[in-house]
């Protein structure tokens, strides 16, 4: 009886321990919730305006204020979901320390995700709560076009997420999606459903036209009232969801589904796309059952300056806010939530910090891109307070992270898709979202545009005479040159670098003066009105693009080597549009993207602008130009443009880039070079660094004085 007491004892103080662990856990949980007299617990809830959240036994309102994360980092895929925990968790410190109250995530990440949240707010003063979505698979959507077809995966989908919310799953491995053992239950945490992706019209408007498909849906949590095919099947999504937590976790939380502007429910006449009001998704058609406690809410991707109503809608382009000044965003934000009943949150809202721009509101100057950091910072600022004024629930910056791996539509001809993370673009805004910059540089860049050439120190020129020196560097970012002149006066002389990249092509003259090697582009340093780069006409990738699509003039002299004409470099903004109400044809759009601008763009100065392209201090001009302005389609695998009239816009292979410099003073030319070649090594492992953006401490100002 002894020996078998002794060997059953360790089994039963593990056991003891075991439900000691988790009646404890229980505890925990238990005093983080309220929990109805069903027995059914919830961490959030939603009145017909606002958010409130079950902290030190009560109910709090709280005006939702946070961020989007990503899944990317420089040298991956967003399938890789390579992010660290030790990662996860400096950026939340970073996030709280922002005065966010929230995060949104869009699918289901790896569990290194969800223990770095619940190692976090075990500590953390002020918890980050979490916006959670479940992301629809795109290829799918494009070959079925029809929801319904998709039901049994998104169901399947559900419940993974539900289980890896309450630490209750293991995933297999499956290339592009997270897998792993999930242990850590985050549900506390937890304050809302975000499901579903930026509806494309064709998927709506095919799940609508398929007569097979119900217009209504009576579940135990939620129910239709007059909506269409694919509103019905959200509804019944969104049941299940609830049913599915209800049952097996006896839980519940806000729920919602991402809409944006694109299929809202409001008539834009003199929007120029049908695209962009062909469809509605209106969630006002659906509606929550006594038995769903916690509440329904809408959310809404928002931005400034898309669709182009935006810019033309005539009561937006007259609106004006308290401050005198036209308010577009604040127009359509007003409008949008008079259509709902329920608590309608801004999902999504920002502003890109890129070099590179894709649309403009003409109205206030919020574009998309062509925008510095700090000025990113006080738009979204702007937008917050548009956003809280007009009595939404909340906002969520989009984002916090820069991705490199992105793409825009009028830069991702111009770039090897596969090649993307390796490498940093600023001509692609959607890459520069973030409050947090990846730098070039393991811990500094190699080189910052200041005017303080220290950075230099130790390099050696690539072209050295009696007058001049030249030299150049790279990284994974820009294509650095730093001029060192005997004598300069930037008021009477001009600085001209001709660049030689491909071969059997190029100009062997710029402006009439003979070049020592035909060049396919020219940086000119000629005071801050006429500082800019120039392609070859032949070379020139825009001109090529739009003349093959008809949206510009052709010009045969472009189309000729050696044609001594170099032109702007530009980058597309929107096809010729007609307006409806206005009944007139706006023309094909692009803006001169070679412009070169003049600043400092150290981070670590006080005038520090990020998109400074030259400084001049004294004799000496420190240049950066982004890869792209000279054509590279992957500067991380020594990859350019071929000859476009010969095999399009495709790679090939780079043998580095031929320099030299010239010098005119009141137009005559006092230093004409010879050209040499810079040459680098390609890279399958970026250096890149963390850097907190200006944009981030101006939102860290507006995330903590918001409600005061």
């Amino acid at each position: 009886m002894r020996k078998f007491v002794l060997l059953v004892l360790p089994f039963l103080i593990i056991g003891i321990g075991l439900l000691y662990f988790s009646f404890s856990s229980y505890e925990k949980r238990a005093s983080m919730v309220s929990t109805d007299g069903d027995g059914i617990s919830s961490i959030a809830m939603v009145d017909s305006k606002s958010f409130y959240i079950w902290e030190d036994k009560k109910w709090k309102k709280q005006f939702i204020k946070g961020v989007n994360m990503g899944v990317g980092k420089p040298a991956h895929f967003p399938g890789e979901l390579a992010i660290t925990k030790e990662e996860y968790l400096r950026w939340f410190n970073y996030i709280g320390k922002m005065n966010a109250n929230s995060i949104r995530v869009y699918t289901i990440l790896k569990p290194a995700f969800y223990d770095a949240l619940y190692e976090y707010n075990a500590t953390a003063k002020n918890k980050l709560y979490l916006f959670h979505g479940l992301w629809l698979n795109e290829d799918n959507i494009i070959n079925y076009n029809d929801a319904y077809k998709m039901k049994e995966e998104i169901q399947k989908d559900t419940k993974n997420l539900i289980d890896v919310l309450h630490g209750n799953c293991t995933l297999p491995l499956k290339p592009g999606f997270a897998s792993g053992k999930y242990t850590k239950d985050v549900s506390p945490y937890v304050i809302g459903w975000i499901y579903g992706i930026e509806w494309d019209p064709d998927f709506v408007d095919g799940t609508n036209k398929n007569t097979l498909n119900p217009t209504s849906y009576q579940g135990e949590f939620l129910y239709t009232d007059k909506a269409s095919p694919f509103e019905t099947f959200l509804c019944e999504m969104g049941d299940y969801a609830i049913s599915y937590e209800s049952e097996k976790y006896k839980m519940q939380r806000p729920f919602s589904f991402t809409n944006w502007v694109t299929t809202d429910m409001l008539k834009h006449p003199n929007e120029p796309s049908e695209e962009e009001d062909r469809v509605t998704v209106n969630t006002e058609h659906i509606k929550k059952k006594d038995t769903f406690k916690p509440g329904f809410f809408a959310s809404y991707h928002i931005y400034p300056y898309y669709p182009d109503f935006m810019n033309y809608q005539k009561e937006y382009a007259t609106f004006k806010d308290t401050d005198g000044k036209i308010d577009t965003y604040k127009a359509y934000l007003k409008d949008l939530i008079k259509e709902h009943t329920v608590p309608v949150l801004v999902a999504e809202f920002g502003i890109p910090a890129a070099r590179g721009m894709a649309h403009k509101n003409i109205r206030m100057g919020f574009n998309q891109g062509n925008v510095d950091e700090k000025s990113q910072g006080e738009m979204d600022k702007k937008m917050l307070q548009d956003i809280y004024d007009t009595g939404y629930a909340g906002g969520l910056v989009f984002t916090w992270q820069d991705e490199w791996f992105k793409r825009t539509w009028n830069t991702m001809d111009f770039d090897t898709p596969d090649r993307r993370p390796f490498w940093s673009n600023p001509q692609t805004n959607e890459q520069e979202f973030g409050m947090m910059a990846f730098d070039p540089g393991k811990e500094k860049s190699k080189c910052y545009v200041d005017g303080y050439v220290s950075d230099w120190k130790g390099d050696t020129p690539l072209i050295q005479d009696a007058t001049t020196k030249l030299y150049m560097k790279s990284d994974e970012k820009y294509v650095y040159f730093l001029a060192d002149l005997k004598s300069y006066n930037p008021q009477k002389d001009k600085i001209i670098i001709p660049i030689d990249s491909i071969a059997n092509q190029g100009n062997s003259t710029f402006d009439k003066i003979p070049l020592k090697k035909p060049s396919d582009f020219v940086i000119i340093i000629d005071g801050k009105e006429n500082s800019k780069l120039l392609v070859d006409a032949y070379y020139d990738s825009f001109y090529y693009t739009y003349m093959k699509l008809k949206m510009i003039e052709k010009k045969p002299e472009y189309e000729k080597k050696n044609s001594g004409v170099f032109n702007p470099f530009y980058l597309c903004l929107n096809k010729e549009l007609f307006l409806p109400v206005d009944k007139i044809t706006l023309p094909f759009s692009k803006y001169e993207s070679g412009k070169l601008l003049e600043g400092d763009g150290n981070p670590d100065h006080k005038e520090f602008n990020s998109l400074v392209d030259y400084c001049i201090k004294e004799n000496k001009i420190e240049i950066r130009i982004p890869w792209q302005l000279f054509n590279f389609m992957d500067p991380s695998s020594n990859s350019m443009m071929d000859d476009l009239y010969k095999n399009g816009i495709a790679p090939v292979k780079s043998q580095g880039l031929y320099a030299g410099i010239l010098q005119t003073h009141e137009g005559t030319v006092i230093e004409n070079s010879d050209v040499k070649l810079y040459s680098w090594k390609g890279w399958e492992e970026p250096a890149y660094h963390e850097r907190l953006k200006p944009s981030y401490y101006i939102l860290k100002e507006a995330f903590e004085n918001i409600e005061k």
